[in-house]
């Protein structure tokens, strides 16, 4: 622990951290998997074991969520079967009706869920041989690292971030093994890597946002912080006024963290995030203790980012820049696998393409390297016609959800089936000609990311008719992409039961929507 970190007041998480590191945990699965989750010490449970990536959910009592590391979002179609086999072997169980589920998350991430004490220490090794981990994926570690999901096939990218991706999370976990040294943050920190035109990895929302910017006519990156979203704080990133090629981003990075884990505030748990850090010093000495750790002095930032592109969700199919290969973007409905599903995914993904598999942050997938020859017979396969259709409705597309209350225990409603329902009811009654990004979050730590949707949804509770009943607060205005910012509050205690006619009026008066005549006379 460092000079800096014994001088406050820690706060239960840092007092916990400091009598035994949670990676040591992993020493302790065998006995954990003897004694039971009931007899487990309550910290290690709830919190410790986070660290290695897995989460307690009250929910469910007696199962955890894994969150994997998926660097950059790609998968291979083996590193796909071995999840969906983890998935209908190890998730079935109390809190389940029929079947285990996956789902991507909103960082290009896999979360499985019904996951049992006694099963962890044999998952963990399964992913290891499959060449996945899912360790430091929660609690005070660095998430998992976004990039372009289009990266080494956009004919118009910019920087291929794959490679980036990947160096930066086996530096930051030792490859997989877990890092005492990067492992021990205030909070979480979050970083982008964005390498085309259209910031398809919302860097605004980072701790650390990297924007592809020429300076002196070399590409590199123009530094953005202190981006986050925790409850009832939605802060956006601010120019650090740097710049740094390629090369120097693992090391940049790494000075930022240390910086971070040295520094930051360690006292109140809603106030430990890098943007109070900032705040507390300013960001011309916050740029300066970064660039003395970094050793050398840094660029100030290009002039301009290169971001000039519209938001795209690489929905559909499009050439890649390899003559004669495509990709195809799939829908996936609030972002809800199956195992039956993501064995299919793996074989088409082989048949058809390389066997490579990439998600989105807008919780689809995309399969890549599909030869024209094969485009045709790709699109025929049923899955796409029953579950993931490259042509959803217009709201459906843009659909955004976080898990809910369904198996989340911070959220305050439910959100999934909810969303998919008004959406479905919505888009039978409305004609509707532009794009509308809806985001769903069920509590105010805003893992669905509501903030920077047309219309967002924060899981709430309100009164009516004399009793408690489920709502949101509604957000509208953000903005992904080019020019990109948060929106803001429109409205506040809506409850659910009456949110379908809210939400259509909005649609109609600020999006252009119309309703049909068989819905007026209905």
């Amino acid at each position: 622990m460092t000079q800096a970190v014994k001088k406050q007041k820690l706060n239960k998480v840092e007092q916990a951290k400091a009598k035994k590191h949670p990676l040591l945990l992993k020493q302790e699965l065998e006995h954990f998997a003897q004694i039971g989750w009931e007899a487990m010490d309550e910290f290690e449970r709830d919190f410790g074991l986070k660290w290695l990536g897995f989460f307690h959910r009250p929910v469910t009592p007696g199962k955890f969520m894994m969150r994997m590391r998926i660097p950059n979002g790609i998968l291979t179609s083996t590193q796909m079967r071995v999840l969906a086999d983890i998935v209908q072997r190890y998730c079935q169980g109390a809190g389940f009706q029929d079947q285990g589920n996956a789902d991507i998350t909103t960082r290009q991430n896999l979360q499985l869920r019904g996951i049992r004490i006694e099963d962890i220490a044999d998952i963990i090794n399964i992913l290891a041989q499959a060449g996945l981990t899912c360790v430091q994926s929660g609690m005070d570690n660095v998430r998992n690292i976004t990039g372009s999901p289009v990266a080494g096939i956009d004919a118009n990218e910019l920087i291929d971030t794959r490679g980036l991706c990947r160096i930066l999370q086996d530096t930051i976990t030792n490859n997989g093994e877990g890092n005492l040294e990067l492992s021990d943050l205030p909070r979480k920190f979050n970083i982008a890597v964005a390498g085309g035109r259209d910031n398809s990895v919302h860097a605004e929302i980072n701790d650390l946002g990297l924007l592809p910017a020429y300076k002196n006519g070399t590409l590199g990156f123009n530094i953005i912080v202190g981006g986050y979203f925790a409850p009832n704080q939605y802060v956006s990133a601010i120019p650090l006024d740097a710049w740094i090629p390629p090369e120097d981003v693992v090391a940049l990075t790494l000075a930022m963290m240390m910086v971070y884990r040295e520094n930051g505030p360690r006292e109140n748990r809603q106030k430990c995030r890098m943007m109070h850090l900032i705040n507390q010093w300013g960001i011309e000495k916050f740029r300066a203790e970064v660039e003395q750790r970094f050793g050398k002095p840094l660029a100030t930032a290009a002039e301009k980012d290169e971001i000039d592109w519209e938001k795209r969700d690489h929905i559909g199919v499009y050439p890649q820049k390899q003559t004669g290969l495509n990709y195809v973007g799939l829908h996936v409905p609030v972002g809800r696998l199956y195992a039956n599903e993501m064995f299919e995914l793996a074989r088409m993904a082989e048949v058809y393409g390389n066997g490579e598999i990439r998600l989105t942050v807008e919780q689809n997938l995309i399969i890549p390297h599909i030869p024209d020859t094969r485009l045709s017979a790709f699109l025929a396969e049923p899955l796409l016609k029953e579950r993931f259709t490259i042509e959803p409705g217009i709201l459906n597309r843009g659909l955004v959800s976080c898990t809910g209350n369904e198996f989340c225990g911070f959220a305050i409603i439910e959100t999934k089936n909810r969303a998919l329902a008004i959406v479905k009811e919505l888009e039978q009654e409305l004609i509707l000609t532009q794009p509308v990004r809806i985001h769903w979050t069920g509590c105010p730590n805003s893992c669905g990311q509501p903030q920077v949707a047309d219309i967002g949804f924060i899981g709430t509770k309100t009164r009516k008719d004399d009793r408690t009943v489920e709502a949101v607060d509604i957000w509208m205005g953000g903005k992904v992409g080019k020019d990109a910012h948060l929106g803001k509050e429109v409205m506040k205690r809506v409850a659910c039961e009456d949110l379908k006619s809210v939400v259509r009026d909005l649609l109609v008066e600020h999006f252009g929507a119309k309703i049909k005549e068989e819905a007026l006379v209905g």
